[in-house]
């Protein structure tokens, strides 16, 4: 099909990993029905602004046409995301977990290293989600850099960019509202900050991460769903 996206150049003849790994942290997985289309979401998740020079960041206008030709191609047959991040601009994290959560391909998560701050709901928006035994996730409120006029205005913008974000981790993991709440509104855990870091066991406890897995745990779950 004309509007399928061509992964027939991105494999070798093994089936090992090729494509646009260097440019945009992204590579088929091996070949045929069985081939998974690989995504890596690290360091800060950059938005409408170019973050400075030396940052290592991952382009929301990169990732979204990937996730959407991944969805429309019959060569490929499930979505791995991989993350690290520390997190970024609210509403071009929200835009990739809303379209990872709308797939209808097979789709696992694993966090490796840390899923911190927007990574949370990017975590989560895979069907399965897996968190490396020696991962952490951070939660907190929602921030907003540059010059903030005091006004109830700018109060209500915040709160309900923040219902946003809650609405959509809630939807898509099995962690309680008041559990979730509680975690992004405690005052005793981080220095000068309000808010938590989850380490692995505990998020799984929680509901928030379905379990804790490796590379091997989120390739067998897509395998087993015909990925």
């Amino acid at each position: 099909m004309d509007n399928e996206m061509d992964y027939k150049d991105d494999e070798n003849e093994d089936g090992e990993p090729s494509g646009d790994v260097d440019k945009y942290g992204s590579c088929v997985l091996g070949a045929g029905e069985s081939a998974i289309h690989c995504l890596t979401i690290i360091g800060q998740i950059e938005g409408h602004q170019i973050l400075r020079d030396g940052a290592k960041t991952t382009k929301y206008e990169h990732l979204m046409p990937i996730i959407a030709a991944v969805e429309e191609s019959s060569d490929i047959r499930g979505l791995l995301v991989l993350l690290n991040t520390a997190g970024g601009d609210v509403e071009a994290g929200l835009a990739i977990a809303e379209l990872i959560a709308g797939m209808t391909k097979p789709t696992a998560s694993v966090v490796l290293g840390g899923g911190h701050s927007i990574g949370v709901p990017l975590a989560v928006a895979a069907k399965r989600s897996f968190i490396a035994p020696s991962a952490a996730m951070t939660l907190h409120p929602v921030r907003m850099n540059g010059v903030v006029i005091a006004a109830p205005q700018s109060f209500s913008y915040f709160e309900k960019t923040q219902e946003r974000v809650v609405q959509f981790i809630v939807r898509n993991s099995h962690i309680t509202r008041d559990k979730l709440m509680d975690y992004m509104l405690r005052t005793s855990e981080l220095v000068n900050d309000v808010g938590s870091v989850v380490d692995a066991q505990e998020a799984v406890a929680s509901g928030l991460i379905d379990q804790i897995g490796t590379l091997a745990d989120a390739l067998k779950y897509l395998h087993e769903q015909g990925a």
